[in-house]
């Protein structure tokens, strides 16, 4: 990655770095809590949707615990809502550091981390809650009967949705340093072994503490890794002949 500059080529200097990602965050904060406040009016409706994976009747034992339960559900589809606009900071925080062939790549990596954040809660939704639910309600018996607290499940979802959503953004992450040319698939390949490691301690980090949630985050990830390295084998020819069309250009920067 190169450094970035100013407007007259001077390198820009470390304080000026610090300013650019303050003023980056501070957009961020605003378009979630943006995104948040035009969700909270729908936070009943949310609940409800949220709901339907465990099928259960869902109580609250603390008198604040189902406002929290709301403002987490708010929370979750406001940074959903909002998603685009954060990938597009993130981006553009990086740009200047870019060559111009390089920022053609700004739509598709907001279009394609709207669509992989998406796709990760689709997952979670469609097949992690339903299996995770039924794995651990199973252990409830005479002893034991399961009643399941709005705030602990509400927990639980927004956690696996947020954690889901930003592994499903490998690929993509991975093909765009492909394309800058920041890693190559050989090592991708080489470093596969450690993958698996990494992918299992990340399972443990990002998930609720139980086996199974976390063998089910890991599992994917792992298939993530590996249409990564696909993908970047297909994408690398394709940088090789960018790149010498915009030797040019480039050479003049």
């Amino acid at each position: 990655m190169r450094k970035k500059r100013t407007a007259s080529g001077a390198e820009m200097p470390f304080t000026a770095h610090l300013g650019e990602l303050r003023g980056t965050l501070i957009r961020v904060l605003i378009a979630a809590g943006a995104g948040f406040a035009l969700c909270y009016g729908f936070s009943e409706r949310l609940l409800w949707f949220l709901w339907r994976p465990v099928g259960r009747e869902l109580i609250f034992i603390a008198p604040t615990e189902a406002f929290f339960a709301h403002l987490k559900v708010a929370f979750l589809a406001g940074l959903v809502v909002a998603w685009p606009f954060i990938c597009y900071q993130i981006w553009t925080f990086v740009v200047p550091g870019l060559y111009d062939y390089e920022r053609r790549y700004t739509l598709p990596f907001v279009v394609g981390a709207t669509v992989m954040f998406l796709l990760g809660g689709t997952f979670v939704y469609t097949l992690i809650l339903p299996l995770g639910m039924a794995f651990l309600l199973a252990y409830g018996s005479a002893l034991l009967v399961p009643m399941i607290s709005v705030g602990a499940y509400v927990s639980f979802a927004v956690r696996l949705f947020l954690a889901f959503g930003l592994v499903f953004e490998l690929p993509l992450v991975v093909v765009l340093l492909a394309k800058l040319g920041l890693v190559t698939p050989q090592t991708l390949a080489r470093n596969r072994k450690y993958v698996v490691v990494l992918s299992f301690l990340v399972a443990a980090v990002l998930t609720p503490p139980d086996v199974f949630t976390q063998v089910l985050m890991a599992l994917p990830l792992l298939v993530l890794y590996e249409i990564s390295i696909w993908l970047a084998r297909w994408m690398v020819p394709k940088r090789v002949e960018e790149v010498e069309d915009d030797v040019p250009a480039a050479a003049g920067r």
